[in-house]
């Protein structure tokens, strides 16, 4: 895929740790300008030195994907850096271990507020910024198998994952006609801090008796035997924010071993 995403102009959130730093330092070394979006601003700025000490183009700006204003700031120093946005990806996300009859109206809130209004807001923005620039744009949103399948200790994730594949074919519906494509891709088990949590999760409420159950447990369905690492998902991910994806729109691309068949 090199040289399709060169000198793209790219805002990757969640980008300081997991599927976020994997799919960041995958387009700036393929040339990309590549924007390190997280509300950890010091771990943000560390991802970002760490790409840029390879002679790639990256910079770390904070950002609350939950909040309009912040998303607005976020695009507006892109801009301000770099002239313009071509491409922006929503991946930040959160998650929780817990049992379908004790999620709580709090524990709901607080995941779609991020998982679920953070990508609409942050496709709206890039939207308008793309718009406002008339050459088009790509956007391209983090679902999850999570969000073609619901999980009795996930359901609250799951939710708000479905909402991002909705999202997102809206969203590719509402801007064609601005030569704007709206895609997303499904990781499933990912080995990255997250799954980390999940572990944890699982062992303080005594689902699994010790580290790594959970995970190895949760991937016996994914039919290419092992879990993935964040550099199994930038092969997709850099497809979708290269020109080769042009006559892609509306789609759920799931890059998940196998793991759910559609």
């Amino acid at each position: 895929m090199s040289g399709l995403v060169n000198n793209k102009v790219v805002i990757v959130t969640g980008a300081a740790r997991g599927i976020g730093a994997g799919i960041a330092a995958d387009l700036a070394e393929k040339g990309a300008h590549v924007v390190i979006a997280d509300l950890n601003a010091d771990a943000a700025r560390q991802t970002a030195s760490k790409i840029s000490s390879g002679g790639n183009n990256a910079i770390a700006v904070t950002v609350d994907v939950s909040s309009r204003a912040s998303v607005k700031a976020l695009i507006d120093e892109t801009v301000s850096r770099f002239g313009r946005l071509d491409v922006m990806f929503n991946n930040a996300g959160i998650s929780q271990t817990c049992p379908f009859l004790e999620v709580t109206e709090e524990d709901f809130d607080r995941i779609m507020k991020i998982n679920g209004l953070g990508v609409l807001i942050g496709t709206q923005e890039a939207a308008k910024q793309m718009i406002a620039q008339g050459h088009g744009g790509k956007i391209i949103n983090t679902a999850s198998v999570a969000g073609k399948q619901g999980y009795p200790l996930f359901a609250h994730y799951c939710a708000s994952k479905f909402a991002v594949v909705a999202i997102t074919q809206a969203a590719a519906r509402a801007l064609a006609e601005h030569k704007i494509t709206v895609n997303c891709f499904g990781p499933g088990v990912v080995k990255t801090e997250l799954w980390e949590q999940l572990d944890r999760e699982f062992m303080e409420r005594g689902l699994t008796e010790k580290p790594e159950q959970a995970i190895n447990e949760f991937s016996q369905s994914i039919l290419l035997g092992r879990v993935s690492l964040p550099k199994d998902i930038a092969g997709v991910t850099t497809f979708l924010a290269s020109d080769a994806s042009d006559y892609v729109t509306g789609q759920t691309v799931m890059v998940d071993g196998g793991m759910v068949l559609i």
